[in-house]
């Protein structure tokens, strides 16, 4: 069966370079267009095990990373929880990890640094227009992001539910452990991301629940209580998408000569936020589709829907619900923090090792064991409710990792 001729691809970030380089690579003629093609965006950059197990030119590519060692989590009331990873996170500028991308889409595939502002005809005589040309396609990958015309053209537009308001900083430092803060009323957290050379710095939550402005004021005293100097920090903001459980089994990814793939199709978790893995696997599976005669939707629905759709419906209760007395929250970080079982269990969902399918039973069949560690243990000394000499105790240990850097 002959596939289509001309793809465009509409977006050069993961998503769209990605497909692009998979799309050339497997003979096909391909037109990625992109305003801006590499550059930096405000999101923490982490690339999980999963991710670079499925695609090791991640890790073996001669481009600047930070390896992560390291995980502080911090409760609603200020407990914190340090652990070790025993799996790799690697965490990459956004304009380093797309320039990646985009050098191996242009192995192969014609880029174009145009933004599209229209999209007229149908399947297999769609037609572009940019601000100085136009172009012409048989069939559409529209990989331009949450923001993208494109999608509501084509598809569903996302409602402000779907969306994730984000606002932060690129923060000079650096370091080897990532920092993550939930709060109180809050479906979002604070992130602190070591990058090679600046620490990314953000919050999320719900676009319906929290402006910019909020977060930012959130944001900045959780920052000042840390000790991170945002004298000579660069401030940002962004929309980002998180779909819920009904967008997506309802929205159609894909119709009659056009895909969506990455941030453009909703692909992302709406617990964690994370959108990279997402963006590249589905850019990989829309090439197979395209290229073996096979359903993209399909293959959607056995490998990446599920999951995300599970994620969306858990959301609400692992951010506001309650489990033994106590805040879902609370009691996650004060259980990793007591319970190497726990911990085990943390580590492999950084990872990407753990499912949420699945989860729930093997965190219920590691309960008699974790009621052993907490009975057992000593009283534990890294992690205790937070306090001013707590918070004097961070501020070094911030200073200490600007000074590594």
């Amino acid at each position: 069966m002959r596939g289509p001729g001309r793809i465009a691809v509409i977006g050069g970030g993961p998503a769209g370079a990605m497909a692009a380089a998979e799309l050339a690579a497997a003979g096909r003629d391909v037109l990625l267009l992109d305003e801006k093609l590499a550059w930096e965006k405000p999101c923490g950059g982490g690339i999980t095990q999963k991710a670079l197990d499925q695609y090791p030119f991640l890790s073996h590519a001669q481009v600047e990373r930070n390896w992560i060692r390291g995980c502080e989590l911090t409760s609603p009331s200020g407990y914190r929880a340090s652990f070790v990873l025993n799996r790799r996170i690697a965490i990459f500028s956004r304009q380093v990890l797309n320039r990646l991308l985009l050098e191996r889409a242009a192995a192969g595939a014609q880029i174009v640094r145009e933004r599209v502002t229209s999209v007229e005809g149908t399947a297999g005589a769609w037609q572009l227009r940019a601000r100085r040309a136009a172009f012409s396609a048989e069939y559409l990958v529209i990989a331009g992001g949450a923001r993208s015309k494109f999608r509501g053209q084509l598809s569903r537009p996302f409602a402000p539910a779907d969306l994730l308001a984000t606002a932060g900083y690129f923060i000079p430092g650096s370091g080897d452990t990532l920092e993550i803060a939930f709060l109180k009323g809050i479906e979002g957290y604070i992130w602190v991301f070591p990058r090679s050379h600046h620490l990314s710095a953000g919050i999320c939550a719900r676009l319906q629940t929290a402006t910019t402005a909020s977060l930012r004021t959130q944001l900045d005293a959780f920052l000042a209580a840390r000790g991170y100097d945002l004298s000579k920090a660069q401030f940002y903001s962004h929309v980002l998408p998180a779909p819920t459980a009904g967008t997506l089994q309802k929205a159609p990814l894909e119709g009659m000569g056009w895909a969506l793939v990455g941030d453009a199709a909703g692909l992302v978790d709406a617990i964690t936020g994370e959108g990279l893995y997402y963006a590249i696997r589905s850019a990989d599976l829309l090439a197979q589709a395209l290229t073996q005669a096979r359903s993209y939707t399909q293959l959607l629905e056995r490998e990446l829907l599920p999951e995300l759709r599970m994620a969306a419906r858990m959301a609400g209760r692992f951010y506001h619900g309650n489990f033994l007395g106590q805040a879902v929250l609370e009691r996650v970080v004060r259980l990793t923090d007591a319970s190497a079982t726990l911990r085990e269990l943390t580590r492999d969902l950084f990872a990407g090792s753990q499912g949420y399918r699945g989860l729930r039973r093997r965190f219920y069949l590691s309960l008699p064991r974790v009621a052993m560690e907490m009975l057992f243990a000593p009283a534990p000394k890294s992690s205790v409710p937070a306090s001013p000499s707590l918070e004097s105790g961070k501020r070094a240990s911030a200073a200490e990792l600007r000074h590594r850097a």
